[in-house]
């Protein structure tokens, strides 16, 4: 029997109420029952926006979010919310993927999480962020370094 509602989740089954702006309070964890395996959790959310902080006008992105855990994991529904908050905040491309990865990396510690943003074009060019973390003095690190290297 699953038992997440019993670790204090807030948003899981209950009425979903959008934010405004940024929201990393809205992000919930629950443990993860498999410790001891190294594992890829993966999140894709293709209807990602945002604005852009100059001009004001939306931005449109893919954004994908892949890591392994440790002790904490991020509660899907909380984290479509977080995603969901981005849509009246004006951040740049860039800002928006090292934030997300940030705040990710703040609330569950995961061994390594890499996320990346897919930006539709605007003015005739697309823009692909993409930022990761290791825990230092890991494997996870090296896995970093790795996989970063190994981007286009």
């Amino acid at each position: 029997m699953d038992t997440r509602k019993n670790e204090g989740l807030q948003q899981l089954g209950r009425k979903t109420e959008y934010k405004q702006d940024y929201a990393p309070e809205v992000l919930e964890t629950f443990e993860n029952r498999h410790q001891e395996n190294d594992y890829w959790v993966r999140f894709n959310c293709p209807e990602f926006t945002s604005l852009c902080p100059i001009t004001g006008q939306p931005d449109f992105a893919e954004i994908r979010i892949s890591y392994i855990p440790d002790v904490r994991m991020v509660e899907s529904k909380s984290l479509k919310l977080y995603l969901f908050s981005f849509r009246n905040h004006g951040a740049f491309h860039e800002d928006c993927v090292n934030i997300i990865m940030k705040d990710l990396i703040a609330l569950m510690d995961p061994k390594y999480i890499e996320v990346t943003g897919i930006f539709t074009p605007r003015g005739g060019i697309s823009i692909y962020p993409f930022a990761n973390y290791g825990r230092p003095g890991t494997k996870y690190e090296q896995l970093a370094w790795q996989r970063l290297s190994e981007r286009e």
